[in-house]
């Protein structure tokens, strides 16, 4: 009996892979005669998908290598073993580092204060909202005239409220993040590279210059205002004291302070120094016209197939 129903379940499955194989066979002839329809429809996508890619402008990426600026310790160093605590009762930071420093400058870049007040003073807002294009031959920003009206400087996009017609801080700022500004650390080197992409090459070399200039304009007069307010506080101390030995303290860290205020009076490049410039860019970073009419290929020929392959089985199964 075993062997007889060994026969049976062995008829059984070489009777499934039979139909299998018909099946298959079947669903190839199918495609062999629509292969006409799969050509069609596949050039078809990657014909509208060439016009698409196109009309896109291009992107230019304007980057520049910083490194930050070395710092002498030495003397800081010292005060801070010593003094420590009762510098740190003064608001001052005698054991800040070139690498904390370097932290807290590249936290402050990218914050929201920063860049809003940045693209504020620059009034950067119109070329990162409204911009759409780039004119070669006259070096002009085309702008998209259902957001913004570039005759009478003001906002023309219809938007729900609460939002209103001219983009918020809030936007701009999000906006600017995620399309145009990258900041990179390099972990072994300390090296930063700060890259901005814009449809002008002049426009994003002209914001990395100009965002470089601001981040050590803005460390510069923090640091000098730290200061300030720590001379006050030790010089209020000093004359409430009558120890000699304090007043020492006070006269060495008023020093400290001083000299603060000096080096961040005379360095233009205060935290961040350009080790490689930005400069113009002469060939474009995106988009990938090529690698997007390929995907577009493999999609409609995936496209077809899916058609040809549900009519088959929705024929087979529906007779």
């Amino acid at each position: 009996m075993n062997r007889i129903e060994n026969i049976g379940v062995n008829k059984h499955i070489m009777k499934s892979n039979l139909q299998t194989d018909n099946e298959f066979r079947e669903l190839w002839i199918e495609i062999w005669s629509r292969k006409w329809f799969i050509f069609l429809t596949s050039l078809i996508v990657v014909i509208c998908a060439v016009f698409y890619a196109l009309s896109l402008p291009n992107i230019y990426k304007s980057e520049a290598l910083l490194a930050p600026v070395e710092e002498n310790n030495h003397s800081s160093g010292g005060l801070a073993s010593q003094f420590g605590g009762l510098a740190a009762i003064a608001g001052i930071n005698l054991s800040n580092s070139g690498a904390d420093k370097l932290t807290l400058t590249l936290e402050v870049l990218k914050s929201r204060a920063f860049l809003v007040e940045f693209l504020n003073e620059n009034n950067f807002k119109p070329i990162i909202m409204a911009a759409n294009g780039w004119n070669m031959s006259t070096n002009t920003i085309k702008y998209n005239r259902d957001i913004y009206d570039l005759d009478s400087k003001t906002w023309q996009r219809e938007i729900k409220a609460p939002k209103k017609a001219e983009p918020s801080d809030l936007e701009v700022f999000e906006f600017f993040i995620k399309e145009n500004l990258s900041i990179n650390k390099d972990k072994e080197t300390g090296l930063v590279l700060l890259s901005v992409k814009h449809f002008s090459p002049y426009v994003a070399k002209e914001i990395v210059d100009k965002l470089i200039l601001a981040i050590n304009k803005k460390r510069k007069q923090d640091d000098i205002a730290e200061a300030n307010k720590s001379i006050e506080y030790l010089r209020i101390a000093l004359k409430e004291t009558v120890v000699v030995d304090m007043q020492k303290i006070f006269y060495q860290l008023i020093e400290q302070q001083e000299q603060t205020k000096m080096l961040a009076s005379v360095r233009e490049q205060y935290v961040l120094k350009v080790i490689d410039p930005a400069i113009i860019a002469e060939n474009k970073h995106g988009p990938k016209r090529a690698v997007f009419c390929i995907l577009a290929l493999l999609f409609g020929v995936i496209f077809s197939l899916v058609v040809v392959m549900l009519r088959f089985f929705y024929s087979k199964h529906s007779n």
